[in-house]
């Protein structure tokens, strides 16, 4: 322990004193949230692991002896919570990864009710302005927390995940991610080295996807929340990639292409005056809470819709929609079940 304060509840938090110990471990609850996080793909299940952590945390305190800090030990606790997580249930996954691109003549599949979607996850929650991150980090913090990257995660065997998040998002030490997992120096090397390789054959490099700048983003989301809500197919297509995906989880269905989005779109989504959208913030993307018109001419929550912005020269615009079908997911965001007339 640092500071003759953290000391102070340590000693007595191992007393007994629930509040002392609620204390001690507080500085370390969100980025042990976001690890959590990035290890399950769920907000749920790391809300689940988070707690597991604390709990264990809480009986064992007496067995801490110190020789690691606190943040390590509680580590620990949270990646073998998260392992143990990952060995009774399916993988998270993007409608992407689950089935072949649709045809958009034959509409949206029956939606996949199962445990088996990532989730987005709110921006404030992710420390993003708060150092979570090492400052030797292998990856920068947006890209540590966007959709993809977490996707492609997903894709790991479960102690690769852990080591690479801890190596390259993380910036630990190769002793102490070693000490944590319980393996050797060299078996953690191995395991990051497979890990990175099998990233990069999943994920997006910074040379394929880079963001357009701050200003033309602010213009593109203004364009596109008034197309979508105006049904106005021509803009909406402008704005898109060419080699854009289009992804509605927990419905199976996706689309791949600019023109096959817009025909989906035009056929089974746009009305004019039928959506209203509020801007938002989900793993360090632009996101909306989109808002769907009833018969009694109320806007009432819908989903969460994650944009994925890129910029490769003549092909630039909006590389791929995830809209998260789900209106429990919006008090996530601060977007309250509220009638929106």
């Amino acid at each position: 322990m640092t500071t003759e304060s953290d000391r102070a509840l340590l000693e007595a938090a191992r007393r007994g004193d629930e509040a002392a110990f609620g204390r001690l471990v507080e500085p370390y609850r969100r980025e042990l949230h976001a690890h959590c996080y990035r290890m399950l793909g769920s907000v749920q299940d790391a809300e689940d692991a988070l707690q597991e952590t604390l709990l264990r945390a809480w009986r064992g305190l007496r067995g801490f002896e110190g020789r690691s800090s606190l943040r390590s030990w509680l580590y620990k606790i949270a990646t073998n919570a998260c392992l143990k997580t990952i060995e009774r249930r399916p993988k998270r996954v993007l409608p992407i990864d689950y089935a072949p691109a649709s045809d958009p003549h034959d509409g949206p599949a029956e939606p996949v009710t199962e445990s088996v979607w990532l989730e987005p996850y709110p921006d404030e929650r992710l420390g993003l302005d708060g150092g979570l991150l090492g400052p030797d980090a292998r990856y920068e913090q947006r890209e540590a927390v966007e959709l993809a990257f977490i996707a492609a995660l997903q894709h790991l065997p479960a102690r690769q995940r852990a080591v690479l998040i801890l190596r390259d998002v993380l910036a630990w030490r190769t002793s102490e991610v070693a000490e944590l997992i319980g393996a050797s120096e060299a078996a953690v090397n191995s395991a990051l080295q497979r890990a990175r390789t099998q990233l990069r054959q999943v994920a997006p490099t910074e040379d394929e996807v880079t963001e357009p700048s701050e200003a033309s983003v602010r213009e593109l989301l203004d364009q596109y929340a008034t197309a979508f809500e105006t049904a106005d197919i021509t803009t909406l297509t402008r704005l898109l990639a060419q080699d854009a995906v289009f992804e509605m989880p927990p419905i199976p269905t996706w689309f791949a292409g600019r023109d096959r989005i817009a025909r989906f779109l035009v056929a089974r989504v746009l009305v004019p005056d039928h959506f209203r959208l509020l801007g938002t913030h989900a793993n360090g993307q632009p996101a909306f809470g989109l808002y769907l018109r009833n018969e009694a001419g109320e806007f009432l929550p819908h989903a969460i819709q994650v944009l994925t912005l890129a910029d490769r020269g003549i092909d630039r615009g909006i590389a791929r929609v995830v809209t998260f079908h789900d209106p429990d997911l919006l008090p996530r965001f601060g977007l309250l079940f509220l009638t929106v007339r």
